[in-house]
């Protein structure tokens, strides 16, 4: 992490931010699943962990799902889910481990997609590991809950910490924003149908209206 006098950001924010992060992730421990779903986004870590995982064997198959966003275009321009597998292959994960799903724009399309593709392939799904960035677990989570209630569904990202996440992305407002932003989503979607409800603590509400109240608001959704 870069020492205070370089911080785009205050102690103040770092911490409310820190709680946010904490917030967004499940905390499920690790176990064998039927199938796994490496969503897609403009992280390539996703992958990294999903490769990690196979090759620990915790399933049998992955799916990678996703197409291209605004966000994802210029790294990805052959769609995220290809560069995911092609990522993957690198890393000793066979090719017939891997389902791609280059299609998908949005997080509920990644779970009705890959669930279609999955049963194309006649695969059975009674437990379902959802492999996503640090800071989109439990919306991830929410979302599969509501789509796919009755698989059994667990939580993993890359096993890092939000300053080493920072450095990894080179620009603290942006992360911040995007924490902010998943929060609200977190918050909103429910309302919408998109997700069901998860409860957000007090002190995590707090921490996101103040971050709210000192402009980090970009990746907010109109509501």
């Amino acid at each position: 992490m870069p020492q205070h006098e370089q911080r785009q950001i205050t102690d103040e924010q770092f911490h409310d931010a820190t709680l946010i992060w904490n917030y967004h992730q499940m905390g499920h421990e690790q176990r064998p699943c039927s199938a796994a779903i490496g969503l897609g986004s403009h992280d390539l870590g996703v992958a990294t962990t999903a490769a990690d995982l196979y090759r620990a064997g915790l399933f049998p198959v992955l799916v990678f799902s996703g197409g291209n966003s605004p966000t994802t275009r210029a790294r990805f321009p052959r769609g995220e889910a290809v560069h995911y597998r092609e990522h993957a292959l690198n890393l000793g994960v066979p090719d017939e481990a891997i389902l791609v799903e280059p299609k998908a724009a949005n997080t509920g399309q990644n779970i009705t997609f890959s669930r279609e593709l999955l049963a194309e392939a006649g695969i059975a799904v009674e437990s379902l590991l959802l492999i996503s960035k640090p800071y989109m677990e439990r919306r991830s989570y929410a979302t599969c809950r509501k789509l796919w209630p009755e698989v059994e569904v667990v939580c993993a990202s890359e096993p890092l910490e939000l300053d080493d996440y920072i450095k990894s992305i080179g620009d603290e407002k942006l992360v911040v924003d995007m924490l902010v932003g998943d929060l609200q989503r977190v918050i909103e979607y429910p309302k919408l149908g998109f997700a069901v409800e998860q409860e957000v603590p007090g002190d995590v509400y707090d921490a996101y209206e103040r971050l709210l109240g000192a402009g980090f608001d970009s990746r907010l959704i109109s509501t």
